[in-house]
Formats: C-alpha cells, sequence, structure tokens
C-alpha cells in the first residue's frame, strides 16, 4: 500500500509563498493538524489542501472564523447544497462590505480633489494642475 504524500512546513511554505510562523498561526487557530513525527511537523495532503483553501479565503476577505465553518462543513460530508449555500451567502456579504468600501474610497477621493481644486484656486492658480479638456463636450 502506498504511503500518504506528506509535506513539511517549509516546503508548504515555499509553495504557498507563505512563512512557516504563519503556518504555525493557521495550526493554532484550528485550521489545519499536522501530524507530529518527533518536534517535526507533518502535514498531509488534507492539510495542504486546508492551508490552501485557508489563504484563498483571506485573498477574498474572508474571517478564519468563516474560513473554519467553511472548511469544516466539508470534513463533515454534509449535503453539498447545504455547502454551496452557506459559501454563496458569505461570498455576497463581503461583496456588500467590498461595495461599500469603493463607495467610500470614492467619496473620499472625491473630496480630497474637490480640496486640492480649492486649494489651487486659493493659490490664484499658481501651480495647479493642468486642466483635462472634456473632449466629450467638443
Amino acid at each position: 500500500m502506498p504511503r500518504e504524500q506528506t509535506y513539511t512546513i517549509t516546503e508548504l511554505a515555499r509553495e504557498f509563498d507563505i512563512t512557516p510562523r504563519a503556518i504555525r498561526y493557521y495550526e493554532d487557530q484550528g485550521l489545519i493538524s499536522p501530524e507530529r513525527a518527533g518536534q517535526s511537523r507533518v502535514y498531509t495532503k488534507r492539510d495542504r489542501t486546508r492551508l490552501k483553501l485557508t489563504l484563498r479565503g483571506r485573498r477574498l476577505g474572508l474571517s478564519l472564523a468563516e474560513i473554519r465553518e467553511l472548511i469544516d462543513m466539508y470534513d463533515v460530508g454534509r449535503d453539498q447544497r447545504t455547502q454551496l449555500s452557506k459559501f454563496l451567502a458569505v461570498l455576497s456579504r463581503q461583496r456588500a462590505a467590498l461595495q461599500r468600501q469603493r463607495e467610500d474610497i470614492e467619496a473620499v477621493l472625491a473630496e480630497i480633489a474637490s480640496l486640492e481644486t480649492r486649494a489651487h484656486e486659493l493659490l490664484g492658480e499658481e501651480g495647479a494642475p493642468p486642466r483635462k479638456k472634456n473632449l466629450a463636450k467638443t
């Protein structure tokens, strides 16, 4: 019977371009649970997959609690519809939060542009950036 492929912390850190410390942190948070061989951690394909999903969730802006809940749903073998529905709900919340952040950023950028324009006017246009011509009005 062939042995399951295993990974060292160094191999996973190199593969995913993260630090061993980050991997140990995810372990402390219960997202991965390597076996021990003496002092060394031995990661299985399952651990590698869970780490990959964790990093994907972080890129999406999910909290570690949300990531753990989603990953754990697959471990208990629940109905896939339930898993996918939960995943869609999390994605929907994240999309709404990001859209709110984008609106906030756009509002702040507009305010900065307004303040810059006003400051240039107070300076008597000296040092004002060149005005862009609006091609749509020509």
